[in-house]
């Protein structure tokens, strides 16, 4: 099960917005053949696994880290794969939670006469894919907030100034996560102060939906990000109806959402994340600078902080930091952030976790 998860993780990036599954063919305790989904349209990790065991896999044991479809969808179901293939075996890291699937692959390997395990390093398997897990029990995508601090914690300096603060590994990191996101969103103020363009350029993979906070539409039209919408697509979630600007930016390749204003006029988070789950865009990310990082917090909608840390000092009475007020005065109220994973990255120490949430089963 272990070699399946390690397979599994070779779909990051790529599966949108199907899970992320590993699987292998075991004969005589010794793996024969391992195969994972690569993308949504193509075979599953099971069907992988048994065209490359072939005639191998009749009397054999397939291992697979989420429980195999009985429903036709842009493929086969796969027990019919399996079934066929000969398999006596089946272990299951954990059930599907989706309702088309949800226990049906199991009970159908078991009328079928197949040995099934289920729950075998479940939560090792659930750990692939927070995510697509998350969607199915709540309706909203993973989101995880980027940043980059100094040791002092400031994201920028008190002039604004912030390129630079990341090394070349870090910028490397901060594009691989780009490309194993299905969106990518910052604030206008970003837009405004450092211009970028938000693609995948240091990474392999493609660059994600790129969207841009913006309520009063001042995302200027010459904004590189405007400039590049034909060749990547990019949203503008606003409350603004100004139809000019609108028209304007549409004519440059942009989709401008347009929502209800939330609290303090500003775009509605959750309306946002609504919309893209039902996209099926499960996995965001969040560069944006404080404000947006603030407004993510204060309303309980992230998932996972990525947190880069230079080795320099900023200083600065006004120089911003990670987030502003977030309505918790005291230490008993701090938002915890559980599970670190810390390293070196260049010259840059890097800190990811997740955001702890009390009955909270997709983290």
């Amino acid at each position: 099960m272990r070699r399946a998860i390690a397979v599994a993780r070779r779909g990051i990036g790529s599966t949108h917005p199907n899970p992320r599954v590993g699987a292998v063919v075991l004969r005589a305790g010794e793996s024969i053949a391992t195969g994972y989904h690569l993308r949504a349209g193509g075979a599953h990790a099971e069907v992988r696994a048994l065209e490359r065991a072939g005639d191998s896999a009749s009397g054999a044991t397939l291992v697979v880290t989420l429980e195999p479809c009985a429903h036709f969808g842009r493929t086969p179901p796969c027990v019919d794969a399996i079934v066929r293939s000969g398999i006596r075996r089946v272990v299951i890291g954990m059930r599907d939670p989706n309702p088309l699937v949800n226990g049906r692959g199991i009970e159908r390997l078991r009328r079928e006469g197949l040995d099934v395990t289920v729950g075998l390093l479940e939560s090792e398997c659930r750990a692939l894919n927070p995510p697509y897990l998350k969607q199915l029990e709540t309706g909203l995508p993973w989101v995880t907030l980027k940043a980059m601090l100094s040791l002092d914690g400031r994201m920028a300096s008190e002039s604004g100034e912030s390129r630079g603060l990341g090394g070349e590994s870090e910028l490397r990191l901060a594009h691989r996560l780009r490309a194993e996101s299905d969106a990518v969103l910052v604030g206008v103020g970003t837009i405004l102060a450092d211009d970028p363009l938000l693609t995948v350029r240091l990474a392999r993979g493609k660059t994600p939906l790129r969207i841009v906070l913006d309520s009063n539409l001042r995302t200027p039209p010459k904004a590189r990000i405007v400039a590049s919408a034909k060749d990547s697509p990019v949203v503008i979630a606003t409350t603004s109806r100004d139809a000019a600007r609108i028209r304007g930016l549409e004519s440059q390749g942009v989709s401008v959402w347009t929502f209800e204003p939330g609290q303090g006029g500003r775009v509605p988070l959750e309306s946002i994340l609504r919309r893209l789950a039902g996209e099926g865009r499960y996995a965001l990310l969040v560069e944006g600078g404080p404000t947006v990082h603030t407004s993510f917090l204060r309303e309980d909608l992230a998932d996972r902080v990525a947190v880069g840390i230079a080795p320099m000092i900023l200083g600065g009475a006004s120089a911003s930091s990670l987030a502003g007020d977030l309505g918790r005065s005291r230490v008993s109220d701090a938002i915890a952030v559980e599970g670190l994973e810390i390293r070196r990255v260049g010259r840059d120490l890097w800190i990811e976790g997740t955001i702890a949430r009390n009955g909270a089963s997709h983290v």
